[in-house]
């Protein structure tokens, strides 16, 4: 471990849990399992206490990132991670060495410095360009010229525990961004767009998104013989 990631000041509410007797009751079976969700974790990652619940575990990050660089077209040479949280799959795209730059956007600050900083221990910082705010706004203001050469990465917020009890996730549902909300506003930059969702989502629902003559692919990640969560790729991946 470098120096920087050991003297570097952490905001208040980042944390870099050692023993389990540090780690609030709600999240100790994330704590638990924290070498899944970040492999290099005693390297110093650091995490909110609310981050650990949107963090895709390194194994499922990895995967996604390598369906997502053999499938793209070879002119798409830019991926936007829309919602990259502490950086799990931020780090993954980086890591994959596929893209010529990784556009990370992050609404929460304390959240964004630890993406930064787990990008760090990863060494992959210099492959990322970060943006602090809401992912809506900035992909079709800032980032708006990069559409035609991008595709565009989003594991939003799900909103509430109804995805783990419904048997059938219903989409128009999640907060704070509907799927409806979402694929509307991210089909103005790009064509070219995986979203990864509950794994109960309804997927007559994500299939009314696909425009006739077009087709999608849906994807369970799973872990340990269980699925963790499904992506649907919409705009003509070519997913073997």
């Amino acid at each position: 471990m470098s120096a920087d990631h050991t003297t570097e000041e952490a905001p208040p509410e980042v944390h870099h849990y050692n023993d389990i007797g540090e780690v609030p009751w709600d999240i100790q079976n994330y704590w638990a399992q924290r070498y899944k969700i970040f492999s290099k974790y005693d390297e110093g990652v650091w995490l909110t206490d609310d981050a650990w619940f949107g963090v895709t575990p390194e194994p499922v990050a990895n995967k996604i990132a390598e369906h997502i660089a053999s499938a793209a077209p070879a002119s798409r040479m830019i991926l936007v991670d829309a919602f990259a949280g502490a950086g799990g799959n931020t780090i993954a795209f980086a890591r994959s060495g596929r893209w010529k730059r990784v556009y990370a956007i992050e609404k929460n600050p304390a959240v964004l410095q630890c993406a930064k900083h787990n990008a760090k221990i990863y060494g992959v910082e210099d492959k990322i360009t970060w943006f602090e705010g809401d992912s809506l706004q900035i992909v079709n203001n800032q980032l708006k010229e990069l559409g035609p050469y991008s595709v565009l990465f989003a594991s939003p917020p799900w909103g509430g525990p109804g995805y783990r009890s419904d048997k059938v996730f219903n989409m128009s549902t999640m907060e704070p961004y509907s799927l409806d909300a979402l694929y509307s506003e991210y089909a103005l930059f790009t064509e070219h767009m995986a979203l990864y969702l509950p794994r109960t989502s309804n997927v007559k629902q994500l299939a009314k998104l696909v425009k006739d003559g077009e087709k999608a692919t849906v994807m369970h990640y799973c872990m340990e013989g269980a699925s963790k969560a499904l992506c649907i790729y919409y705009g003509g991946f070519n997913l073997q």
